[in-house]
C-alpha cells in the first residue's frame, strides 16, 4: 500500500528560518487563491447591517407605543400601518483573525486537494479581503493592531511574510468586548486546553467563529496493515501490527472531540464550522458570514463531526509492508 498522507513541507519544520521562509513562499499564492473565492462569494456578501446612528436609510419596520423613533407620515400614508425610517449603525467593528500555524496543519492526504495550512490561510485572507470591503476593522493577534484598510487581505498577508516563528498559540487577553474572532484551526489538542486557552474570550464577552479545517483522511481512518504514525507536534511514533483494527475507536474519539467542543461553542452563543479540505473554501465562508450576521443572542451555528497523544489526524505516516 502507498502513503495515504504526509507532511507538506520540503524542509525541516523544527527550524524556525525555515518554516518561516516555507510561509512566505505559500502567501503570495494563497492571497490570489483567497481573492479568487472572494469573488464567487461578494454576491451575497455585505456588512454585518443594525439599526443605530448613521446618514444612510437601512429600512421601515411598523411603529410600536412608545418608539423613540422618528414617523415616516409619507411612508405611513400609503397604507392603514404606521412606520418608522431606521438608520444604518456605520461605526466599524473589530473583527481579529488568527490562522493555526502548528506542524498539524502541514498534513495532506491524498484525498485532499491542499493541505489544512493551506486551506487555513486562504480562509483567513478571504475574510480579511471581505471584511475590508466592508469598512470593517481587522487585525491578527500579535502581529497587527486593528486597522481599517480595503487592501487589508494584502496588509496581513505582507506581514505574515515577513513574520518569524508564529506563536503556537496568540495571548488572547487584549481582545476585548464588542469584538469578533475567527480562529482557523484543526483543534486537535485535548478540548480542554482548548476551552482553558479561549476562555478569556468568553469572559470578555467576545463573541467567537471556530473554523475547524479536516482533512478527509482523519474522519475515515483509512489506514490498514503494518502501519506507522508520527505525531507531527513532538515526534512521537506508533506502530500498529494491525491499523484497521484501531479505526472504530478512533472515529469514536475522533468525534466525541469535535461534539464537545461544539457543544461549548453553541452554549456561549458561538459558531463553529467544519470545513473539510476536500470541499470547497467558499462553504465555510458562507456559514461563518451567516454567523457573523446573526444578532449576538442568538446561539452560533454547529456543524457536527480526542487529540490525546498520537491521532490519525495530523499525522503524517508512512506504511510498512
Amino acid at each position: 500500500m502507498g502513503r495515504i498522507g504526509e507532511v507538506q513541507t520540503p524542509v525541516a519544520t523544527r527550524d524556525a528560518l525555515a518554516r518561516g521562509r516555507l510561509r512566505a513562499s505559500l502567501v503570495p499564492d494563497l492571497l490570489v487563491e483567497a481573492r479568487r473565492i472572494v469573488n464567487t462569494v461578494i454576491a451575497g456578501w455585505h456588512g454585518r447591517r443594525k439599526r443605530g446612528i448613521g446618514e444612510n436609510f437601512w429600512q421601515f419596520r411598523p411603529y410600536v407605543e412608545g418608539d423613540a423613533s422618528r414617523i415616516d407620515w409619507r411612508r405611513s400614508a400609503r397604507d392603514d400601518h404606521t412606520y418608522v425610517r431606521d438608520r444604518e449603525w456605520e461605526a466599524a467593528h473589530t473583527v481579529w483573525l488568527w490562522s493555526d500555524p502548528s506542524p498539524s496543519m502541514l498534513y495532506k492526504s491524498a484525498g485532499a486537494g491542499v493541505s489544512k495550512e493551506s486551506r487555513a490561510l486562504v480562509l483567513t485572507l478571504a475574510l480579511a479581503e471581505l471584511l475590508s470591503r466592508s469598512g470593517e476593522r481587522i487585525a491578527w493577534p500579535g502581529l497587527t493592531d486593528p486597522f481599517t484598510a480595503r487592501n487589508g487581505a494584502e496588509r496581513i498577508a505582507a506581514q505574515l511574510s515577513h513574520a518569524g516563528e508564529m506563536p503556537a498559540k496568540p495571548d488572547l487577553a487584549a481582545i476585548r468586548r464588542f469584538c469578533d474572532i475567527v480562529i482557523v484551526s484543526d483543534f486537535l489538542d485535548p478540548v480542554e486546553e482548548t476551552m482553558a486557552w479561549l476562555d478569556v474570550l468568553a469572559r470578555h464577552g467576545v463573541r467567537a467563529h471556530l473554523i475547524e479545517v479536516a482533512d478527509p483522511a482523519e474522519e475515515t481512518f483509512p489506514y490498514a496493515g503494518r502501519t506507522e504514525f508520527t505525531d507531527p507536534e513532538t515526534g512521537d511514533k506508533l506502530t500498529a501490527g494491525r491499523a484497521e483494527t484501531l479505526k472504530d475507536e478512533y472515529r469514536l474519539l475522533y468525534a466525541a472531540r469535535r461534539q464537545e467542543l461544539a457543544g461549548w461553542c453553541k452554549r456561549l452563543g458561538w459558531s463553529f464550522t467544519v470545513n473539510h479540505t476536500d470541499r470547497l473554501a467558499s462553504e465555510a465562508l458562507v456559514r461563518v458570514h451567516m454567523a457573523m450576521t446573526a444578532d449576538s443572542s442568538r446561539p452560533g451555528l454547529t456543524a457536527g463531526g480526542s487529540h490525546a497523544g498520537l491521532t490519525a489526524g495530523g499525522l503524517a505516516e508512512k506504511v510498512v509492508t
